[in-house]
């Protein structure tokens, strides 16, 4: 475990901004090598994947964790790792990842701008709270300049991870009251709560987006994607076994000893307040009742 994980723990501010906002910006996670050594992986994924007829159009490809050294790394990030364990606690693992490509659209033949969503698809059906558990977390890793509208940006509604419902139209074109664009630099890590209402937009500049997004989630939760990690795992100290999901089987997915989680031991050691903390579940506040929204419409 990378000690300079500690330097970048969730402080105060932040952990209020999350839990009141529903997102988070993570300033200059990614230094200038790492930035380049991560889009040369996105660049290779994109010119095997890409098919003859998809020049123009999002390219989003799954469970690339394996296709890079650069992609465990990022995984185990000391500018965001801490983040994670800060708002979900000791008992999680990466339970998917993906690329994103963007290039330039002809904007006169765009037949959608977003589509709005909260992620985990069916949770959002079937379970009753209002509102729904917090449950998971991505991270977005912009290795592009975003700084601009229009450039294919994540959208977000701050504030609506409350809100199991939201008042607009699924047009392909709409957006609802309060949204707004994520203008980020290279570099930079955008963390969001899963029930944020968010979504893709258009890229009608002349800048290609780039952005690698790693979910986390309790280990309790079942892989979104396939995670071929498991030759990874000899090579990753025991922390990092835990991040690519190995241990996850039998009684101790649920009631984990300290050798299925070795993040709570490593805590206890470098940083008792937070595995305690955590260990007591205190690190998940409810945010404030008055930030609430109204739920106004099913989308």
């Amino acid at each position: 475990m990378n000690p300079d994980c500690l330097a970048h723990r969730l402080t105060p501010a932040e952990r209020e901004f999350f839990n009141t906002q529903g997102y988070l910006i993570v300033e200059n996670a990614l230094d200038v090598e790492k930035n380049a050594r991560l889009l040369s992986a996105v660049d290779r994924i994109d010119r095997r994947e890409r098919a003859p007829d998809h020049a123009g159009k999002l390219l989003s490809f799954p469970n690339v964790l394996h296709e890079d050294p650069a992609f465990v790394d990022l995984a185990l990030s000391p500018t965001t790792l801490p983040k994670v364990w800060g708002i979900l606690g000791w008992n999680i693992y990466s339970y998917h990842s993906h690329v994103d490509v963007t290039p330039p659209a002809d904007e006169a033949a765009l037949t959608w701008r977003v589509a709005w969503h909260q992620d985990s698809m069916r949770v959002n059906d079937e379970l009753e709270t209002d509102p729904r558990p917090r449950l998971s977390l991505k991270i977005g890793f912009y290795l592009t300049d975003a700084t601009q509208p229009e450039r294919g940006n994540t959208l977000i509604v701050p504030g609506s991870h409350l809100w199991n419902e939201v008042d607009c139209p699924q047009d392909g074109v709409s957006c609802p009251a309060g949204s707004e664009p994520l203008c980020v630099k290279p570099g930079t890590a955008v963390i969001i709560d899963r029930r944020i209402w968010h979504s893709r937009s258009a890229n009608t500049s002349e800048v290609t987006r780039k952005v690698v997004w790693l979910g986390y989630c309790y280990r309790w939760l079942r892989p979104k994607d396939q995670m071929t990690v498991s030759h990874l795992l000899p090579q990753l100290d025991p922390v990092g076994r835990q991040i690519l999901g190995d241990g996850l089987s039998n009684n101790g997915t649920y009631d984990p000893l300290d050798g299925d989680v070795p993040l709570r031991g490593w805590l206890r050691e470098h940083s008792p307040e937070e595995a305690e903390r955590t260990l007591h579940g205190q690190g998940q506040s409810r945010p404030p009742a008055m930030v609430r929204g109204k739920n106004l419409g099913r989308v």
